[in-house]
């Protein structure tokens, strides 16, 4: 499921870093840099606001973003996963001003699925229609 909402809660399974070619590939610290790293995230975190106007009918239902987990496939001893995951966090700001702040963790690991640079798992509060 990509999506399952409990009351007012909508909890948002792991999206991969894809974009118009597939996924985006890579480990952050040999292949890919930190830079590259947030454009997955943010590439990420454009997947989550389509599952959820998909979900939701509008993104004006989503009243703020509780939490985002991220992931980076990364080097081991890469100490920059927040730099990489503020690709996600900062676009969520964007789009959605203070009701984007979030708490979130950043994490390094030594693997995603597909070999992706990047996956995000979000939980957002929503209002009823």
């Amino acid at each position: 499921m990509p999506a399952k909402r409990v009351g007012e809660m909508v909890f948002l399974s792991g999206v991969i870093s894809t974009g118009r070619e597939g996924v985006i590939t890579g480990t952050v610290g040999a292949d890919r840099s930190i830079e590259e790293g947030y454009a997955g995230a943010r590439a990420c975190a454009l997947t989550q606001l389509a599952i959820l106007k998909r979900e939701l009918g509008s993104l004006d239902r989503v009243t703020e973003v509780i939490s985002v987990n991220g992931y980076v496939n990364a080097i081991a001893c890469f100490a920059d996963s927040p730099a990489v995951i503020n690709g996600a966090s900062d676009l969520l700001v964007a789009v959605f001003g203070e009701a984007g702040r979030h708490v979130r963790a950043a994490v390094g690991v030594n693997a995603l699925p597909k070999n992706a640079v990047v996956e995000i798992q979000m939980t957002v509060r929503v209002k009823e229609p």
